[in-house]
C-alpha cells in the first residue's frame, strides 16, 4: 500500500493538519513502516513498537486515533519476542519429537532468568546473517508446535495467536477490536481488487498477495485475511471505507487513471472522516466541558505525576517526621515557610510528593494541601501562571470568592490577591493549608532573579509554605537565602543509606518485573559503593534492568555525571551519534520542549540527519523527504524516564527530565558551533520556511545528485484561525532567532512586525510581549528596540484598563512611535507602516491616528503600575535601595523595586488604613501606622515583619488614629501621635519609653519632635504649644499661639532651625518655636499643606490653587519669588527636587505641574495623573512618584531631563481653554502665570511662535477658520478679535452695561453668527466678509435669561436660533426674531457641551452625568439619549459632529473619545486616549483635538462595515456599560399602548405623562 500511504502524505495530512490548527489542535500522523527497509518493517521489535504507538494514539487523541489500509496482503505471523517459561515447556514437549525444530527454537531463543517469572528471550539475529528465510522457518514451527498445544487445551485462545497473527492484524486488534469505543476513533479503508481471484497465478498479481517462500500463494495468508476483513465487517462495519477496482495489469502505475481516480477519492474521504471525527468529539467535549476545566487538568496533572514518584520511595521516615513535628508546632503561631534541598537527584521531589501524601497524618488533623512540581506543566513554569491556580484551587476548596478579572489583568494585583488570601485563610478556623512547592530551580522568574516578590516571607498560623531547590552551582538557592535568611528555615535532603538504596533497587526491580542474578547483584553495588542518590540509582536501575542473566554487562560508572555520559555513549552506539546528537540537542536547545510532532518536522528539515539515514537505501517517494518515524520512536524508547512529557498550549511536549542530563547534552552535543546550528533549523521551522510545499534541497549519498523535495512540515502562521493564534511559534521563534544569531530576522519577524506584536499582545498579555523584548534588547544594538519596548511599557495602562484588543494595541503603538517613525525608518517606522496598512484593511469602525497624540518613549512618563486594589494613601522611598514604599486604604503596605518595576513584597498584617510611612536605615527598614491602631516595623529588604506594637489605649477602634509619625533614628525611638496622645516606643525591644495624655477637649493638631532640642512640641486645637523633653515625656512648658486667633491645620518642623511651621484655617503661617511663636506669612486662604526641601533651605505653603515659596534666612524664612505658583485647581500636595531647582505639585484636577526654581517658577512641564486628584508626591533623585487616595495606580515620573527640550515638545495649558486654526497647525491658550495674553503655540516647531495681549483675564476662545479670526472673551465682559494672518488692528467688541465677566461664545457652522454668552444675557452678532478684515456688527438681538441658574453652553444657528444650557441642566431654544423661549427636555445634571450640526438640523447636548442626547431642532424634540458609563470616570467633557453629519464625536471625562452614529444611536467605537481632550473639531474624514497631554490628537474614522459590527466596540473596554434610548420607538410603544386600551377618554388626558419604556440595548 505504498501508493496509498504517499498519496496521503502527498495532500490530505496537510488538509487535516491545517483543520486540526484553526481549532487549536496538533495534528500528528504516526506511521512507523514509512521510510524504512522492508526487513525493519516486519521486525518484531518495530511491531512492538507500533502497538505502543496505537496505545499512546488511541490515549491522547481527541479526534482519528487509528487508521488501517488494508489490501491483499496479510503479511507473515510473527515470532513473539519473549515467551513465559511454562508456554515455552508447553511448546518444547510438543517439538521433542522433531529434533531440528527444537534445535532451531532453542538456537533463536535463550532463557532469561533476571525476568519475573524468568522468559525465554528471542535473540537479534548476528552482523549480516540472512534472517528472513530461517526466521519464516522458525515462524512456521512456533505455529505449528502451538496449533498443537491449542488442540490439547495447554494453551489459551490468547496465547495462540500470538503465533498466528500478522503485524496488520495485531494492530488493527489494537487500535479497533480490542475496545468497543474505539470505532468512533477508527477507520479502515479497504481496497478490493474486482477478478484478482482470475489472475492470481500471473506475476503482477502475485506482487499484491502473500506468497511462499518458494514464490507461490500463501493459501493460508490468504485465508487469515479474509476472515479477518469479514470480522470487521460483521463487528464495526461503520468503520469500513470499501474501494473496489478493476483488475488492470498496470494497475499501481501512477498513469493509470483509475488508480488515480482511486488514490483522490481515498484521500478526500481521509480528509471527510478524519474532519468529520474531530468535530464530533469537540462537540462532546464542549457539551461536558467543566467551567474550571483548566484548573482540574492541572491538579490532575500533579497528582499523576506525585503518584508516579512515590510508587518507589523508600526511607526518610526520620526526616518525615521531624518535619511532622514543625509544622505542627508552627501551625498555631506566624513562621517562616520551610525550604527542603539538596544535591540534584538527592529525592527532594519524592520528599515533597510523600509529604503531600501524608500531610494529614503529620499534621495531626485535616488539611488542604496544594502540591506544584515547578516547570513540569504550563502553568507550573512561571509565577503568574503559577499564583493564578494556587489561588482559584484554595478558593474553591475554602468556598471562597474567586479572583475577579481585574486582579488577574495585572501580576501585581494576583500577588496582592495572593497574600490576602493566606492571611484570610488563617483568620477562619478552617483547615490548615499546605503549599509545596517543588523545583523552585526550574521557575523562570526565579531562576535569575535577585527578589521573588511573591514569595510570602512569613506564613500566618494555619497556613504552611515549604519548598525545595537545589544546592550546588544552580543559584536559586542564594537567592532563597537572601529573601529567607533564617537558618531553620533550611532542611537538608541527605543520601539515603546503603540499605536504604538496596530497598529503592528492589522496589523499581519489583515494579519493572525484573530481579537480578547474585553476579550482577555483586556487579550493580560494587560499582555503586554506599550510594544513596536516588537520582544515581535510577540511572543505575535503568542501565541493570536491561541485563539478561546470560549476558555479562559492563561496569557502571561510579558518579552520576559518569554515569549520564554512560548512557549517552549506549545511545550513541545503537541510534548512532549523529541521530542522539542532533535529536537531544534540539530538545534542550528548545525554549520550553518540544511536541514528537514538531521533533519529527524538526529532523526532516534537518540535512545531516537525512543524509545519515538514507545512506544505505533510497527515500519511498520522490516527491517528498521525510524523517522516518521509526528511528525516533526506538529512540524514545531507549531515552525511557529521562524524558519528561509536559503539557504546554494544550499539546504535550516533550523535554529533558533531569539536569545533570542537560549539563551532558550541552557539554557532548552543544558545543562551539553546533548550537547555533540546532537553534538556526528551530528557528527555520517555527518560521515555516520549508512549508506549505516550499522544496529544499538536499544531495544524498545513494543518488549523487541535489534533490529537491517537498520536506512536508507544519505550516507556521501566527493566526491559525480568527480566534486560534500559533502559541507554539511565538514562544518559541524569538529565542531560536536570538540564539542562532539571526539578529536581523529578529528585528524583521519578531520585534518589528506588527502582526507578531499583536497577536502575541491578543493571545496572550502584554507582560509576554515586555518578557520578549527583555529577552532580546541586551543582545542587540539598537534604540529603536528601546523605544518600541517602552511604548509597550506605556501601553500597559489602557491595556489593563480596556482589556487587550488589537485596534487598541495599534493606536496606542502608532500614535506614540508616530514622533520616530522618520528618524527611526528602520524598524520604528516599518511598524507604523505596517499599523497604518492594517487599519486601512480594518472592517470594524475605528479611529485611525494620523500623527502621534500619546505620551511618545523617552519622555518623563517612566511607568504606570497598579498593584492594589484600593486606593493609596501613604508613599515614601527608600532612596538607597531605589525602593518605593506605598501604603493602602485596605491595609497593605507594598514595596517596589522601581529599577526592575514590579513589587518584590506585599507585607499584610494592618486590618485597617494604612495613614503614615517612615523609611529610615539607609532604604532598609520602614514604620507603618493603620487605622486599626498598630504600627508594624518592616525589613524591606527581607520583607519580614520585625515587630508590631499596639497603639491604642483600648480595643477601641472608633478612636482617634495616628496621624503623625516621627523616627528618632540617633535615639532608636518612634513617636506616635494621635488626637490627644502620643506615645514613644522603643525601635529594639519594642517597649513603651513614655506617653504623654493630652486634653481631649483641646486635641493636639500638630506634633513635632525637635532633635537637636531633645524636645517634643505641640499645638492643639485652640492654639496652646506644649513642650514636652522628648527623652523623658516631661512637660517643660506651655504657652499659647500669640495674636492668631485660629485652628491649625498643618506643620513641617524645621530640626535645623528648631522651629515647627504650623499653617492655620484663615491662612496664617507661624513660625513656633520653645522660645515663642513668629508670624511668619498671612495667606488669602486656609493653608492646606507645608513642605521643606531635604536641607531645609525652601518652604512652600499651599493654599487655595496657589503654592507660595520661601527661602530660610536666619529669622525664619522669608518669600523666595514674587509670583505664586498657580493651579487651575485646588493644590493637594507638593515636593521639592532633591537638588532644590526644581519643585513639584499636585491638584485637584489630577495634573502634576513641574516647576523651575532657579528659573523663579517657570513652569517646565505638566504631567497627567492618574485620572483622579493628586494627593500624594514623592521624590527620590531624579524619580517622582505620583498616587491618589481615589485611584489604585500610581505614576513614576524621572524629571531628569526636566529643563532639556523634548521632541517633540507638547503644548502646555492647564485650562483647556484652547482653540485651533489653520487646519491643526496653531494653537492657542492662555499663557501660564499671565491669563490676561494669549500664546500662539506652533505645533510643526513645537515652541511659542506669538503672545496675544488682551489686558484682562481670558475666559473664552473661539476660532474662525474661514475668516481667520480669533475671538477672546474676556473676564472683563469684552471680546477681542485678532485677525490670525496679519497683525492689524484689533477688533473690540463692547461688553453690555452690566459688564459681567464672558461664560462662553459660539459660531454658526457658516461663521457668519457669533453668540456671546454673559451669566444671564445673550448677544447675536452678525460677521460678514470684508476688505481687509470682515465686518462684526451688532449685537443684532440681545436676550436674558432667568436668574438664578446662570447660562453654562451657547450655539447660535444661521437663522437666529440660540440654543442654550443652564448649570441646572435645563435647555431651550430661543428664536431670536419671535423673542420666544422653547424648553427642550431638561438634563440631570450640569451640561457640558451644546453643538449644533452642520446643517443646523440636529442639535448633541453633552452633560456631567455621561448622557448626550441628540435633538431634531426642525421638531424641538430628542431623538437619541445615548448614555456611556464607565467605572472610572463619567461625563461629557466635549462634543461635534462629523462633516458629513452622519457622526457624533464625543470627548469622555474618563479620557476616552467615542463615536456614535446620528442614524440609529449605535455606539460605534471607543478609544482611550489616555489625557482630557479639550475640544473636538472636526474635519473632512475625522477630526482634531487638543489634549490635556499638550498634543493634538488627529484622527480619521473608518467605517466600512458598520452595520456588521455594532458589538465590536466592547471587545477594547471592560467594566463599561452603553445604552440608547430612542424617542421615536418609545412613542410607537405608547401608540401602541394606547390603541389597546379604549375604555375611556381619560387615558388621552394622561398622553402628556409618556411612558419612557424603551428599547433598550444593555451590555456589560
Amino acid at each position: 500500500m505504498d501508493a496509498e500511504r504517499e498519496a496521503l502524505q502527498s495532500t490530505a495530512y496537510l488538509e487535516v493538519q491545517t483543520f486540526c490548527q484553526k481549532h487549536g489542535l496538533m495534528f500528528e500522523v504516526v506511521d512507523l513502516r514509512w521510510g524504512i527497509r522492508d526487513t525493519e518493517a516486519t521486525d518484531h521489535l518495530t511491531t512492538e513498537l507500533c502497538l505502543e504507538e496505537v496505545d499512546r494514539c488511541c490515549k491522547e487523541s481527541i479526534g482519528p486515533a487509528f487508521v488501517a489500509l488494508i489490501g491483499d496482503q496479510y503479511g507473515p505471523c510473527l515470532v513473539p519476542s519473549q515467551i513465559d517459561e511454562k508456554e515455552w515447556e508447553v511448546l518444547r514437549a510438543r517439538l521433542t519429537a522433531r529434533p531440528s525444530d527444537l534445535e532451531l527454537v532453542a538456537r533463536h531463543f535463550r532463557r532469561d532468568e533476571n525476568a519475573v517469572p524468568p522468559a525465554y528471550v528471542l535473540q537479534a539475529p548476528g552482523t549480516g546473517e540472512a534472517c528472513e528465510p530461517e526466521e519464516a522457518t522458525l515462524s512456521s514451527v512456533l505455529c505449528s508446535g502451538a496449533q498443537e498445544a491449542r488442540r490439547l487445551g495447554l494453551i489459551t485462545q490468547r496465547q495462540w495467536h500470538r503465533y498466528h497473527r500478522s503485524a496488520i492484524e495485531w494492530e488493527i486488534e489494537r487500535g479497533l477490536l480490542s475496545s468497543e469505543d474505539r470505532d468512533q476513533r477508527a477507520t479502515v479503508f479497504l481496497r478490493e481488487i474486482q477478478d484478482l481471484h482470475k489472475h492470481i497465478l500471473e506475476d503482477c498479481a502475485l506482487r499484491m498477495v502473500d506468497r511462499l517462500a518458494d514464490g507461490c500463494l500463501d493459501t493460508d495468508a490468504q485465508s487469515l485475511l479474509s476472515n479477518l476483513k469479514a470480522h470487521i465487517t460483521d463487528v464495526h462495519p461503520g468503520v469500513l471505507k470499501a474501494h473496489r477496482l478493476p483488475w488492470s495489469r498496470d494497475l499501481v502505475n501512477p498513469k493509470n487513471q483509475t488508480h488515480a481516480r482511486y488514490l483522490k477519492e481515498l484521500g478526500e474521504q481521509f480528509v471527510a472522516r478524519a474532519n468529520h471525527q474531530i468535530l464530533e468529539h469537540l462537540r462532546e467535549l464542549d457539551m461536558a466541558r467543566q467551567e474550571m476545566a483548566w484548573l482540574y487538568q492541572e491538579i490532575r496533572h500533579h497528582l499523576w505525576q506525585s503518584s508516579e514518584v512515590t510508587q518507589t520511595f523508600c526511607g526518610r521516615q526520620k526526616l518525615l517526621a521531624r518535619l511532622g513535628q514543625q509544622l505542627r508546632q508552627d501551625d498555631s503561631k506566624p513562621h517562616t515557610p520551610l525550604v527542603l534541598f539538596g544535591v540534584p537527584g538527592i529525592g527532594k521531589t519524592a520528599l515533597m510528593c510523600k509529604l503531600a501524601e501524608q500531610m494529614p497524618r503529620l499534621l495531626g488533623h485535616k488539611t488542604v494541601t496544594v502540591l506544584r512540581l515547578l516547570g513540569t506543566s504550563q502553568m507550573s513554569s512561571d509565577a503568574r501562571g503559577l499564583l493564578k491556580s494556587i489561588c482559584f484551587q484554595v478558593c474553591l476548596a475554602y468556598g471562597l470568592p474567586l479572583p475577579p478579572a481585574q486582579v488577574l489583568d495585572a501580576h501585581t494585583r494576583v500577588v496582592q490577591f495572593f497574600h490576602v488570601l493566606l492571611h484570610t485563610i488563617s483568620c477562619r478556623n478552617f483547615e490548615s493549608l499546605v503549599l509545596l512547592l517543588d523545583a523552585m530551580d526550574d521557575l523562570d522568574s526565579v531562576r535569575h532573579a535577585r527578589r521573588v516578590p511573591w514569595l510570602p516571607l512569613n506564613c500566618p498560623p494555619r497556613v504552611h509554605l515549604i519548598l525545595s531547590a537545589c544546592s550546588g552551582a544552580w543559584g536559586v538557592l542564594d537567592t532563597l537565602q537572601r529573601v529567607l535568611p533564617d537558618p531553620e528555615a533550611y532542611w537538608e535532603v541527605k543520601p539515603l543509606s546503603g540499605n536504604q538504596g538496596q530497598e529503592m533497587i528492589q522496589l523499581l526491580l519489583a515494579v519493572a518485573k525484573r530481579t537480578l542474578s547474585p553476579v550482577h547483584t555483586d556487579l550493580l553495588w560494587a560499582s555503586l559503593p554506599e550510594c544513596g542518590n536516588p537520582g544515581r540509582l535510577r540511572l543505575a536501575f535503568e542501565e541493570a534492568r536491561k541485563w539478561a542473566s546470560f549476558t555479562m554487562p559492563a561496569p557502571l560508572a561510579s558518579t552520576s555525571e559518569e554515569a549520564t555520559h554512560q548512557l549517552c555513549a549506549r545511545l550513541e552506539q545503537t541510534h548512532g551519534r549523529l541521530l542522539v546528537a542532533h535529536v537531544l540537542g534540539y530538545i534542550v536547545s528548545s525554549r520550553h520542549g518540544l511536541s514528537e510532532a514538531e521533533l519529527k518536522d524538526v529532523l526532516s528539515l534537518d540535512d545531516e540527519v537525512l543524509q545519515a539515514v538514507y545512506r544505505d537505501w533510497t527515500p519511498p517517494s520522490k516527491e517528498l523527504l521525510r524523517f522516518p518515524p521509526l528511528l525516533w520512536v526506538r529512540l524514545r524508547r531507549d531515552l525511557g524516564y529521562c524524558l519528561a512529557r509536559r503539557p504546554v498550549d494544550g499539546s504535550t511536549l516533550l523535554a529533558i527530565a533531569h539536569r545533570q542530563l542537560v549539563q551532558v547534552v550541552r557539554e557532548r552535543y552543544l558545543s562551539g558551533s553546533e548550537r547555533a546550528e540546532r537553534h538556526g533549523v528551530l528557528a527555520d521551522f517555527f518560521l515555516g520556511t520549508w512549508s506549505q510545499g516550499t522544496k529544499k534541497l538536499i544531495t544524498l549519498p545513494l543518488v549523487g545528485k541535489p534533490l529537491n523535495l517537498d520536506r512536508k512540515v507544519a505550516p507556521q502562521p501566527l493566526w491559525f484561525s480568527d480566534t486560534v493564534a500559533n502559541l507554539r511559534k511565538l514562544k518559541e521563534l524569538p529565542y531560536h532567532l536570538l540564539h542562532s544569531g539571526r539578529l536581523e530576522e529578529l528585528k524583521q519577524e519578531v520585534l518589528g512586525s506588527m502582526s507578531w506584536i499583536s497577536c502575541r499582545g491578543i493571545s496572550g498579555s502584554i507582560e509576554d510581549l515586555l518578557d520578549d523584548f527583555d529577552l532580546c534588547a541586551p543582545h542587540l544594538d539598537s534604540p529603536e528596540v528601546g523605544l518600541v519596548r517602552e511604548a509597550l511599557q506605556l501601553c500597559r495602562p489602557a491595556v489593563e484598563l480596556r482589556g487587550m484588543e488589537r485596534s487598541l494595541l495599534y493606536t496606542e503603538l502608532l500614535a506614540r512611535l508616530h514622533f520616530f517613525a522618520t528618524s527611526h525608518p528602520a524598524l520604528v517606522g516599518q511598524l507604523c507602516q505596517q499599523a497604518q496598512s492594517w487599519f486601512r484593511l480594518c472592517p470594524h469602525p475605528v479611529l485611525v491616528p494620523l500623527g502621534g497624540f500619546l505620551q511618545p518613549p523617552g519622555g518623563p512618563l517612566r511607568a504606570t503600575l497598579s498593584g492594589c486594589h484600593k486606593g493609596i494613601t501613604a508613599m515614601a522611598w527608600g532612596a538607597e535601595e531605589k525602593l518605593l514604599v506605598i501604603g493602602t486604604q485596605d491595609g497593605i503596605v507594598a514595596v517596589w523595586d522601581m529599577e526592575e518595576q514590579h513589587v518584590i513584597h506585599m507585607l499584610t498584617g494592618h486590618t485597617g488604613e494604612v495613614r503614615c510611612l517612615k523609611v529610615f536605615a539607609k532604604g532598609t527598614l520602614a514604620i507603618s501606622a493603620s487605622k486599626d491602631h498598630t504600627l508594624r516595623l518592616w525589613n524591606l529588604l527581607s520583607g519580614q515583619e520585625k515587630f508590631t506594637i499596639w497603639d491604642g489605649s483600648s480595643k477601641n477602634l472608633t478612636g482617634p488614629q495616628i496621624w503623625s509619625l516621627h523616627v528618632d533614628e540617633a535615639h532608636k525611638v518612634v513617636y506616635s501621635a494621635s488626637g490627644s496622645k502620643i506615645n514613644a516606643w522603643s525601635l529594639d525591644t519594642a517597649e513603651l519609653v513614655f506617653r504623654i495624655l493630652g486634653d481631649a477637649s483641646d486635641p493636639w493638631m500638630c506634633m513635632a519632635v525637635l532633635d537637636s532640642q531633645s524636645t517634643l512640641l505641640t499645638v492643639s486645637r485652640d492654639g496652646v504649644v506644649s513642650l514636652w523633653n522628648s527623652a523623658t515625656g516631661k512637660l517643660q512648658g506651655k504657652q499659647h499661639v500669640s495674636s492668631i486667633k485660629e485652628t491649625p491645620a498643618c506643620a513641617v518642623s524645621v530640626q535645623k532651625q528648631g522651629k515647627l511651621v504650623t499653617g492655620f484655617s484663615n491662612g496664617s503661617i507661624s513660625l513656633v518655636s520653645s522660645e515663642g511663636d513668629r508670624l511668619l506669612e498671612k495667606l488669602p486662604d486656609a493653608v492646606r499643606f507645608l513642605v521643606v526641601s531635604e536641607d531645609e533651605s525652601l518652604l512652600a505653603a499651599g493654599f487655595g490653587r496657589l503654592v507660595r515659596i520661601f527661602l530660610a534666612d536666619s529669622r525664619g524664612f522669608h518669600r523666595f519669588m514674587a509670583a505664586d505658583l498657580e493651579h487651575e485647581d485646588m493644590v493637594e500636595t507638593a515636593v521639592f527636587g532633591t537638588e532644590n531647582n526644581l519643585i513639584i505639585t499636585g491638584s485637584l484636577d489630577a495634573l502634576v505641574q513641574v516647576w523651575s526654581l532657579s528659573e523663579q517658577g517657570t513652569l517646565l512641564d505638566i504631567l497627567e495623573g492618574v485620572g483622579a486628584p493628586v494627593s500624594l508626591l514623592a521624590c527620590c533623585g531624579a524619580l517622582v512618584a505620583s498616587a491618589s487616595w481615589q485611584s489604585s495606580s500610581f505614576k513614576v515620573w524621572d524629571l531628569s531631563n526636566a529643563h532639556r527640550p523634548r521632541a517633540p515638545a507638547p503644548f502646555l495649558d492647564r485650562t483647556g481653554l484652547t482653540a485651533v486654526s489653520h487646519h491643526g497647525s496653531y494653537v492657542y491658550f492662555p499663557k501660564i502665570g499671565d491669563k490676561t495674553k494669549v500664546t500662539v503655540w506652533d505645533l510643526a516647531e513645537g515652541e511659542e511662535q506669538d503672545s496675544l495681549d488682551t489686558s484682562s483675564e481670558v475666559r473664552c476662545l473661539e476660532v474662525a477658520e474661514q475668516h481667520k479670526l480669533l475671538f477672546t472673551g474676556l473676564m472683563s465682559g469684552v471680546v477681542l478679535v485678532f485677525p490670525l494672518n496679519s497683525r492689524q488692528d484689533v477688533i473690540c467688541i463692547p461688553p453690555p452695561e452690566a459688564r459681567k465677566a464672558i461664560s462662553c461664545m459660539s459660531l454658526s457652522k457658516h461663521e457668519d453668527r457669533l453668540a456671546i454668552a454673559y451669566d444671564n444675557i445673550v448677544l447675536v452678532l452678525n460677521i460678514s466678509p470684508g476688505d481687509p478684515c470682515p465686518l462684526i456688527d451688532g449685537p443684532r438681538y440681545t436676550f436674558y435669561t432667568q436668574p438664578p441658574e446662570t447660562i453654562s453652553n451657547v450655539a447660535v444657528l444661521t437663522d437666529y436660533h440660540v440654543i442654550y444650557s443652564m448649570t441646572n441642566g435645563d435647555l431651550f431654544l430661543y428664536e431670536c426674531a419671535n423673542s420666544k423661549a422653547f424648553p427642550l427636555e431638561a438634563h440631570r445634571s450640569r451640561v457640558t457641551c451644546v453643538e449644533v450640526s452642520h446643517k443646523e438640523q440636529l442639535l448633541a447636548s453633552g452633560s456631567e452625568d455621561a448622557l448626550l442626547c441628540l435633538w431634531d431642532l426642525q421638531a424641538c424634540k430628542r431623538k437619541f439619549e445615548m448614555n456611556y458609563t464607565s467605572s472610572y470616570c463619567r461625563g461629557v467633557q466635549c462634543a461635534c459632529f462629523s462633516k458629513d453629519d452622519k457622526y457624533v464625536y464625543v470627548g469622555l471625562k474618563d479620557r476616552s473619545i467615542l463615536v456614535w452614529s446620528v442614524l440609529d444611536g449605535t455606539l460605534l467605537t471607543v478609544q482611550f486616549v489616555h489625557a482630557v481632550v479639550n475640544r473636538i473639531i472636526p474635519t473632512i474624514s475625522g477630526f482634531i483635538a487638543p489634549t490635556r497631554h499638550g498634543y493634538l490628537i488627529r484622527e480619521r474614522f473608518q467605517c466600512l462595515l458598520a452595520r456588521a459590527s455594532q458589538q465590536d466596540p466592547h471587545k477594547n473596554f471592560k467594566k463599561a456599560v452603553w445604552m440608547v434610548k430612542s424617542r421615536q420607538r418609545e412613542a410607537l410603544a405608547a401608540a401602541a399602548g394606547a390603541s389597546q386600551d379604549l375604555e375611556s377618554e381619560s387615558a388621552q388626558g394622561n398622553e402628556s405623562k409618556s411612558n419612557k419604556c424603551s428599547q433598550v440595548c444593555l451590555i456589560v
